[in-house]
């Protein structure tokens, strides 16, 4: 069985047991959350979606924070000597599907 969440601006495929990365959420680690709107349920050939979905949830449990990969990014403009360099590091955390 899966499902898809939105979660972070971005929607992800979830199994049950599998961790998964997503935006930071607010909680420590080991507190239990449960994940809404769930988008789509998907079982041994058969989908639910819609309106059969409203006030479903997918429970979770916090395992870690942590930070992303480091984005460079770097502006120049040729002939004038104008450059700029800057980094960005998204937070993350991640997640232990417990329940669908």
């Amino acid at each position: 069985m899966y499902a898809v969440i939105a979660t972070g601006g971005k929607q992800v495929r979830v199994e049950q047991g599998q961790e998964v990365r997503v935006e930071l959420i607010e909680g420590s680690i080991g507190d239990r959350i449960d994940l809404r709107p769930v988008l789509v349920v998907g079982d041994d050939g058969g989908v639910v979606a819609g309106e059969a979905l409203t006030g479903r949830s997918v429970a979770a449990t916090i395992t870690a924070h942590d930070r992303d990969a480091r984005v460079r990014v770097f502006t120049y403009k040729n002939k004038s000597r104008q450059r700029k360099r800057r980094g960005h590091r998204q937070h993350r955390t991640t997640v232990r599907i417990e329940n669908i």
